[in-house]
C-alpha cells in the first residue's frame, strides 16, 4: 500500500527514495541470516571463519531476516511518502499546538529535494567543466549552499515576525470525508501495530 502510494509521485523524485528503500531492506533480509546464530533447521551451514564462528542459513534466520528488512522497508516508504506526497503546509496549519516541532520537521523534510536538486546541479556543473570529484568533496559546496540557504530562510522568517506575539494565521480548508477516513485508518494502523508487537 505504501509502495502504491509512494509510486504516484514524480518518476524522477521517487527513484533515489524507492531504490534506496528497497535495497537496504535486501541487505538486511540478505545479511541478517549471516550475522545471526538463531534456529535448529539449519539449510545450509558454511565455513567456519575464526571469530565469527560457523556461517550458516536457517529457516528461523531467514523468517527473522525477513521480517526485519520488510519492517525497514516499511519505515523507509512511509518517509517517502510523507517527503514527496504531503502538503507540509498544510499539515504545520493543522498542527497548531505543536508549531514549533512541526515546522522544524517541515522545513528539514523540504531541505531532501532541494539537497537532490543541489547535487544534480553540481555534477552537471562539473561535468561541464571536466572536472572530475570524489563523492567526499563534493560534500564542500553542497554544506556550504544548505548553511546559505538556512541563513536566508532564517531571515526571511525573522522579516514575516515568526516567534511576535499577536501572528495571523491563514484560513484552514475544512476537512473532506477522505481526511477522516485516513485519519481513522491511520489509528486503526496504529492500535493493530501496538497489539501485533
Amino acid at each position: 500500500m505504501l509502495l502504491v502510494a509512494a509510486w504516484r509521485a514524480p518518476a524522477r523524485r521517487r527513484w533515489p527514495y524507492l531504490v534506496g528503500t528497497l535495497a537496504t531492506g535486501l541487505t538486511v533480509f540478505l545479511l541478517t541470516p549471516l550475522v545471526e546464530v538463531i534456529g535448529s533447521h539449519p539449510l545450509w551451514t558454511g565455513p567456519t571463519i575464526p571469530v565469527l564462528g560457523t556461517l550458516d542459513v536457517t529457516t528461523e534466520e531467514l523468517r527473522n531476516g525477513l521480517f526485519q528488512g520488510l519492517r525497514l522497508v516499511a519505515v523507509g516508504l512511509a518517509f517517502a511518502v510523507y517527503a514527496l506526497l504531503l502538503d507540509h503546509d498544510r499539515l504545520l496549519a493543522a498542527a497548531g499546538w505543536a508549531r514549533r516541532s512541526t515546522l522544524a520537521v517541515a522545513l528539514a523534510t523540504r531541505l531532501v529535494p532541494v539537497l537532490e536538486r543541489d547535487a544534480r546541479d553540481l555534477r552537471t556543473a562539473l561535468r561541464g567543466r571536466q572536472v572530475e570529484l570524489g563523492p567526499v568533496r563534493q560534500l564542500s559546496p553542497l554544506l556550504a549552499g544548505s548553511l546559505e540557504r538556512g541563513l536566508s530562510l532564517a531571515e526571511a522568517m525573522e522579516a514575516r515576525g515568526y516567534g511576535r506575539p499577536g501572528r495571523t494565521r491563514a484560513p484552514s480548508p475544512s476537512w473532506r470525508a477522505l481526511d477522516r477516513i485516513a485519519l481513522v485508518a491511520a489509528v486503526a494502523l496504529v492500535v493493530v501495530g501496538a497489539l501485533w508487537l
